[in-house]
């Protein structure tokens, strides 16, 4: 089973170097690719202003925060949402600088930037020159995005899910199976075996009397033609 994480933040900011902090995290869980229905979703008070450039992208104000949890109160719920599994973000390196700023401030360790998958990253390679915004995504793969006119952390980690498993090759990313995979098909052949197992036996006279009585009922049968 392969467990990972989709990830997706809004910050007051671009860097948390000049004071920025992280205001909404959205988090989705896929099972061997595939969305659950397991998801992380919180806002957070900054604990600071909320720049008009930033407001623009997201809408959130500092009003509508001030009675929101700071990070150092959901950090625990947070990690443990993610555990270890890998981190698929779009711009990975933006989020997790944010994130390991909030978990120093909350005396956590760092998260490893080794863990992400950088869906920036693969789709670069995948177009190179061309567009790869989240937006610019959703419009190649057919990805509806419509309501997205401004960013949410839960609604672009729900979209980003679905751009990537398209980049990493649709529905059906590979043919490969797993050895537990290969053993529970076997198991459903057999049990098909054993439930449907062939006649030992001729069909009787009756049984090919009634055979014939049956053929002589159809009307201009393709075999004597």
């Amino acid at each position: 089973m392969i467990r990972e994480i989709v990830l997706d933040t809004e910050t007051t900011g671009l860097d948390p170097k000049f004071g920025h902090r992280i205001v909404e995290i959205g988090c989705v869980e896929l099972i061997n690719h595939v969305a659950t229905q397991k998801t992380y979703w919180q806002y957070i008070n900054p604990e600071r202003d909320m720049p008009e450039e930033a407001f623009a992208v997201h809408g959130l104000t500092k009003k509508f925060l001030s009675n929101k949890p700071c990070f150092g109160e959901i950090v625990e719920a947070f990690l443990a949402f993610v555990d270890d599994s890998p981190l698929i973000i779009h711009n990975a390196e933006f989020d997790v600088n944010f994130l390991n700023a909030e978990l120093e401030r909350a005396n956590h360790a760092p998260l490893d930037l080794g863990r992400a998958i950088d869906t920036l990253q693969i789709a670069r390679k995948k177009f190179p020159g061309a567009t790869v915004n989240l937006d610019a995504l959703c419009r190649r793969f057919h990805i509806e995005n419509a309501d997205r006119a401004q960013h949410g952390a839960l609604k672009d980690a729900h979209l980003l899910a679905e751009v990537y498993l398209e980049l990493i090759g649709g529905r059906q990313p590979d043919l490969a199976f797993t050895k537990e995979q290969i053993k529970i098909a076997k198991n459903d052949v057999k049990r098909m075996q054993n439930a449907y197992r062939p006649r030992q036996y001729s069909a009787s006279k009756e049984e090919l009397a009634e055979h014939r009585q049956f053929l002589e009922k159809i009307s201009e049968p393709i075999w004597e033609r």
